[in-house]
């Protein structure tokens, strides 16, 4: 049966794939070394309109994509997972890890030509701190009893208690121009659709539904980047896309496991294009509201847990590109715990639970019923990702054999994330979490994060994971953060807020004209200032 649901989702996927290839690449750039040149385009595929470029005030990763693009934070993360200055060019830690002395750089100024100062770090504290700024990360700079600009570039933070991740949070989300934006509310302001960054890039055009542009700093603190433009062409439908990547519209996007497994394995991508595979630090979940009665009995999850082969989807939505996931953290890293409890694929366990949870089939119409109600639910998910829609139709598959009646509802992107999950409407979600690499993940789980546009959207609480979220940020060693999250796992795993389905592997492809790619542990991304495509092979030119 496995096969048949390949054979079934392979004849949907592959339908509407074929089109003209894109002129190829000349042999001597494929052999030749040229040195970098500034210049051309780089159009990537996105499948979804960011939804703000305010980083404190998105929620979905699209956003924070462009956004990381245009803002900076003080620190940031290097290839080795080690943190290194951004905005900050060094910092001073006390003994006893409470306060944080950060100096600033003295030679960065805002895309309008202003000069970036610590009172654009206060500033932006301020307004993330602000009861009125709709804001899900406010939690971790409230663990600062006091901010203190001692002098036009330098900046402390005094913690009241230890806090583990303090460096780390200072790494995107607050810095703002006071000079813009004092005295305005941010949620009004159309700072939010034509933000002034210090980053490498800002924005020149945002053409809803159809694409954001952004064009080279070229005053960029850390070196002009090579790339002139940075082109966002959104087209929600892959296979679109990927027609669009083969006939020159566009350069990069992610590939879906069938096409960088099957569609990709031609001699025309293999000269033309440079393919990518690395795990990333992210999790694709299916998320129940705990405040929806059928899925207010652990045993009525569990069941669902044993109804669901995780390693059929990985095979055959993923094609093998990724692995099952038991938790909120990604394999082979230190926080994740390996020996949690596993569900394995058992139909009949699944009906036992039930059958002890109060539903049977009795009319045998095939459906489990408790005091002649039906056992059905929706599961919602966004339209725009098929590998969730794929993975949506096979536990819809999977559950009707143990007797729920499952609809499927797909929703575009904003409308989903706006109207569904912040507001709770939702019966049962299929989303995903990208994740840190730090292991704090108190806002998604801690009992106090459930308000509106909050993460702990499925309503969970439990005590002891509020306890052990506390303990393991209130520590600096790390075999003590270690055992806390460790056990926050072996809940998580028993009580199943989610059912952790899979961490998937990215799988970008661009254009083999770029070059200075260099693959890392944080992914491609990190020195896109550095790529570059040499003169000669250019095929956009900046318009006049």
């Amino acid at each position: 049966m496995k096969k048949a649901i390949y054979l079934f989702l392979l004849i949907i996927i592959l339908a509407g794939c074929k089109g003209e290839a894109a002129d190829s690449v000349p042999d001597d750039l494929k052999t030749g070394s040229y040195p970098p040149a500034y210049g051309d385009a780089l159009i990537e595929g996105s499948g979804a309109e960011p939804s703000v470029l305010i980083p404190m005030l998105a929620t979905d990763s699209t956003s924070h994509d462009v956004a990381g693009l245009i803002f900076n934070g003080l620190v940031k993360y290097d290839t080795d997972l080690g943190v290194i200055g951004d905005l900050a060019e060094s910092w001073d830690i006390s003994p006893d890890g409470l306060v944080i002395t950060f100096h600033l750089r003295q030679d960065v100024k805002w895309t309008d030509g202003v000069e970036f100062t610590a009172d654009d770090v206060m500033f932006g504290f301020n307004t993330i701190l602000d009861e009125k700024t709709p804001t899900a990360y406010r939690e971790d700079y409230l663990q600062v009893r006091k901010a203190e600009v001692l002098d036009k570039y330098t900046f402390r933070v005094t913690y009241g208690k230890p806090f583990a991740p303090a460096l780390t949070t200072w790494g995107n989300l607050v810095i703002l121009p006071k000079h813009l934006l004092e005295g305005k509310d941010i949620t009004e302001s159309d700072f939010k659709r034509n933000p002034v960054g210090m980053g490498p890039y800002r924005l020149t055009k945002w053409t809803s539904g159809q694409d954001v542009t952004l064009s080279s700093n070229r005053d960029y603190f850390e070196g002009r980047p090579y790339i002139d433009r940075y082109i966002y062409k959104i087209i929600p439908d892959r296979a679109t896309m990927f027609l669009e990547l083969q006939t020159g519209g566009v350069d990069m996007m992610g590939l879906t496991p069938i096409q960088y497994t099957k569609q990709t394995d031609t001699d025309f991508f293999r000269n033309n294009f440079q393919k990518f595979r690395y795990p990333v630090f992210s999790y694709t979940y299916l998320g129940f509201n705990l405040k929806y009665p059928l899925f207010q009995d652990k045993r009525v999850r569990q069941a669902i847990a044993h109804a669901i082969d995780k390693e059929e989807i990985v095979d055959v939505v993923l094609f093998g590109l990724g692995t099952p996931s038991t938790g909120p953290y990604v394999p082979n890293t230190w926080p994740y715990n390996p020996n949690v409890k596993k569900y394995d694929y058992n139909p009949g366990k699944a009906k036992q639970l039930l059958k002890e949870a109060g539903w049977e089939d009795s009319d045998g119409d095939g459906i489990v019923d408790r005091d002649g109600s039906p056992f059905e639910f929706t599961i919602l998910t966004n339209m725009e990702n098929r590998l969730r829609m794929n993975t949506a139709t096979i536990i819809q598959w999977r559950l009707n054999k143990i007797g729920m009646k499952v609809e499927i509802k797909a929703i575009e992107w904003s409308t989903f994330i706006n109207y569904f999950i912040h507001k709770k409407r939702f019966q049962a979600v299929i989303i995903g979490w990208s994740i840190g690499i730090d292991p704090d993940q108190y806002d998604i789980w801690h009992s106090s994060k459930t308000r509106d546009r909050e993460f702990n959207f499925v309503s969970y609480a439990n005590i002891e994971v509020d306890e052990l979220l506390e303990k393991g940020r209130r520590t600096f060693d790390i075999e003590e953060r270690k055992k806390a999250y460790f056990r926050i796992q072996e809940i998580l795993a028993d009580e199943l807020p989610y059912i952790f389905l899979y961490v998937p592997d990215a799988t970008p492809v661009i254009h083999a004209r770029f070059r200075g790619i260099k693959p890392s542990a944080i992914g491609i991304s990190y020195n896109l200032p550095k790529w570059y495509v040499p003169k000669k092979f250019q095929r956009h030119a900046l318009e006049r």
